[in-house]
């Protein structure tokens, strides 16, 4: 299982992502600093997973993540592939 995190700032406060890759699925949990809860994302909008395949092309670049990755979270974004 692979894992990537992530944060941004909201008008609710620090927002936590994790997207987590297992068995060719993406599951992408989120929290609230204030909130010790995570709660999954059943439908993320194109921003999260823009704000993921970010994080994973910079983990790619690095020689940390698999193209593969990229390129599905390209797939799923509507994106062209590159070879």
């Amino acid at each position: 299982m692979e894992s990537h995190e992530w944060n941004e700032r909201t008008e609710e406060g620090k927002r936590f992502y994790r997207a987590n890759f297992h068995g060719n699925e993406w599951r992408i949990i989120t929290t609230l600093k204030t909130d010790p809860d995570w709660e999954p994302i059943d439908q993320p909008s194109e921003d999260v997973w823009r704000a993921l395949r970010d994080i994973v092309w910079k983990k790619y670049q690095r020689k940390r993540c698999p193209w593969e990755r990229v390129a599905g979270l390209d797939k799923i974004l509507g994106d062209d592939v590159p070879e």
